[in-house]
């Protein structure tokens, strides 16, 4: 079959299966570095718990017939690894089914830590890296062009990427409607990164501009990744350009950067290299007839199960970061449908006084990416992801987003663990554990440019009010959030 297959997409193919599979690393050493601590044995949710109430076909995974956590670490570092060796182009040196096992077997172990992640692997990146890496299973290797099926399917990944944000956007907030969402949305973004603050800070009719070229980049330009070459090449890279403006102005983990792999899949991989002055391989031999049915299996399988997503994108109740299936193939995606006009942050404090007084010192526990310190200016994350930073972010919003796993974190900070300890940047309790741990509600604001130049910080906060009230291990948990705001 001729048409099966098309040599113009190698420079495409290439880039997008090296970038995919350094996401992969990322993943998994997120997984490696901080499993334990969430969802180990002794974790704040663990893993034996969720399984032995979750019946296998609801959530397959290798960790539903045996779970450790040497077990789970091992899984999550061989899983670095041979993402490290196909990033390096093992994949490529090897014969196309040995590739396609490679690609496999990374889908298979992440499937299976996203499977049994809990509130931790809720969001819709995790989705993506899944569905994503299941096409690129089916995408071939150096022994033959690419197939032209599964470039269309990954066509239909970005543009639901982006549509679907593009539609919870406009049917959410009105804020989107009238331009005003960035206003707020640099300053209370889940973790601001180094230059939040400063595009916080531009004029508010740059915000204005700033929306509505989202607008168009994500509700009209998507349109155009189905048209002819070189309009679609075009259309992949303004999507390229946008998702590269997020970049930079937070942390979102690996969704801009699996978005941008995505949508250089739609780029003429021939004309791109013939403008770098690339030599083009030399002409590759048709693929064999059993990749070929595989081929056609999968983009039969994935066009049955783009029904469900397609009816969500014109569905007036649009559901976001969603998964119609177990195996998270063929999802529905989007970001920020509504948006925070202040931002809420929840201080854990702790104080080695045998009895908490009003006299007692109080030392604040200090995250890695959350705001904390004022003065401490945001650092850039992603792609690695901090989990645990992440979720207190909803904390903040609401307490019952934390129900699960606040008290049994408070218990690990009284029990001093080390596990946990290591997912903080500063523990202020060194030696010892302290007696007792509290947490408050502050209102967190960017500084202006005379405060930053007068003081230093970066943020101003005020106290809002209790979130957790003091607790020890002889009266672990406490309720979080008291009443509410």
């Amino acid at each position: 079959m001729e048409w099966f297959t098309s040599s113009d997409y190698w420079l495409s193919r290439l880039v997008f299966q090296r970038g995919l599979a350094a996401v992969y690393v990322v993943a998994f050493l997120v997984a490696a570095n901080q499993g334990r601590a969430l969802i180990g044995e002794r974790g704040l949710t663990p893993v034996p718990w969720f399984v032995a109430r979750m019946p296998f076909g609801r959530s397959p995974s290798l960790f539903q017939l045996h779970f450790s956590d040497r077990f789970f670490t091992g899984c999550a570092w061989l899983g670095a690894a041979l993402a490290a060796a196909v990033a390096a182009g093992a994949a490529d040196r090897v014969p196309l089914w040995a590739a396609m096992l490679m690609w496999l077997v990374l889908w298979l172990l992440y499937l299976s830590i996203v499977n049994v992640g809990q509130v931790w692997y809720g969001f819709g990146w995790e989705s993506l890296l899944l569905e994503t890496g299941f096409l690129a299973v089916f995408l071939g290797n150096a022994d033959t062009a690419p197939p032209v099926l599964v470039l269309w399917l990954l066509r239909w990944l970005v543009f639901r990427v982006e549509f679907g944000a593009g539609l919870i956007k406009i049917r959410g907030d009105r804020c989107w409607r009238q331009l005003t969402c960035l206003y707020f949305h640099h300053e209370t973004q889940p973790m601001p990164g180094p230059l939040s603050w400063f595009f916080h800070r531009l004029p508010k009719p740059v915000h204005r501009i700033e929306v509505a070229a989202n607008h168009v980049a994500q509700l009209l330009v998507p349109l155009a990744l189905f048209t002819p070459q070189p309009v679609a090449s075009v259309a992949g890279g303004v999507i390229v350009v946008t998702q590269l403006w997020l970049v930079a102005s937070g942390n979102f983990s690996w969704l801009n950067w699996l978005t941008i792999l995505l949508a250089l899949a739609a780029v003429d991989g021939r004309r791109a290299a013939r403008a770098l002055g690339l030599p083009e391989p030399p002409p590759l031999a048709a693929p064999p007839v059993w990749f070929e049915t595989l081929v056609l299996a999968a983009t039969a399988l994935v066009v049955v199960l783009s029904y469900w997503p397609a009816r969500n994108l014109v569905s007036g109740r649009q559901l976001m970061n969603y998964s119609f299936n177990p195996l998270h193939l063929v999802n529905t995606y989007g970001a920020f449908g509504s948006v925070n006009r202040a931002r809420f942050e929840v201080v854990i404090e702790g104080t080695d006084a045998p009895v908490p007084t009003p006299d007692a010192v109080w030392k604040e526990y200090e995250f890695r990416g959350k705001p904390g310190d004022v003065r401490r200016m945001p650092r850039q994350f992603a792609p690695y992801h901090l989990r645990l930073d992440w979720m207190m972010w909803f904390a903040g919003i609401s307490p019952g987003y934390a129900r699960s796993w606040f008290g049994p974190l408070v218990t690990k900070l009284l029990e001093g663990d080390r596990k946990t300890l290591r997912l903080l940047r500063v523990c202020p309790f060194p030696d010892a554990p302290p007696t007792h741990i509290r947490a408050r509600l502050f209102l967190y604001r960017f500084t202006t440019w005379s405060e930053l130049r007068t003081t230093g910080a970066w943020w101003h906060r005020t106290l809002i009010r209790d979130f957790m009230p003091p607790v020890t291990l002889d009266r672990p948990g406490g309720r979080p959030g008291g009443e509410g705001r």
